[in-house]
């Protein structure tokens, strides 16, 4: 998901981490967290700031996945918000990205640099989202694959799913690779659509 110890605020510091290419520990996606050429991104995530991200070349919403597991789908699901948020990342689109964030969203990351034997620390939509918003300027393409999922569950309320990835960023300047591991919470909405309450990076905890 250093520089300096303490910037004016914890987005600020896992942004200028990964744009002076040195470890960090957030990331913090989805959602940036780095540790010596290691980071989780995904960190990952962002009231919004940065809506000059849009992109208009972005998939229309279709209500099929079968063609390519690149189109979005109507968040009716857990499965479906990480379906979208893939396709956020891909075309680094944060007006898309925000709609994937519930109002309570939180995001969880532990920092072994905090205090002596390090701590967990966690930030909020609005900084998830600004700090996103950077990830997706600096970064020409953003690629994340999710790998194994280590359990689900679901009622008709909130559900849970833990699952691996593999993110890749490349600017014109560096390239970044990592894989981990994260843990998502979700609950159904007002409208229908299924959000990501909490996010829980347990990369190399």
């Amino acid at each position: 998901m250093p520089l300096s110890k303490i910037c004016k605020s914890l987005k600020d510091k896992v942004f200028e981490r990964c744009l002076k290419g040195r470890p960090f520990s957030a990331f913090s996606i989805l959602m940036i967290r780095v540790r010596k050429n290691r980071y989780f991104g995904l960190v990952v995530s962002f009231c919004l700031l940065f809506l000059g991200c849009w992109n208009p070349f972005a998939p229309k919403l279709i209500n099929s996945l079968e063609s390519s597991d690149l189109i979005l789908a109507p968040q009716e699901s857990p499965q479906e918000v990480l379906q979208n948020f893939r396709v956020a990342y891909t075309f680094r689109d944060s007006l898309l990205y925000s709609d994937l964030l519930d109002t309570a969203f939180l995001f969880v990351y532990f920092d072994p640099n905090e205090g002596t034997s390090g701590r967990f620390v966690s930030w909020e939509r609005e900084t998830d989202l600004r700090t996103t918003g950077r990830l997706f300027r600096h970064f020409q393409i953003v690629e994340l694959v999710w790998k194994t999922t280590f359990y689900e569950w679901k009622d008709q309320e909130k559900g849970e799913i833990s699952k691996g990835f593999d993110l890749t960023l490349i600017s014109e300047e560096n390239e970044y690779r990592l894989s981990g591991r994260v843990i998502f919470s979700f609950r159904k909405c007002a409208d229908a659509k299924w959000r990501i309450t909490r996010w829980k990076d347990e990369s190399d905890i």
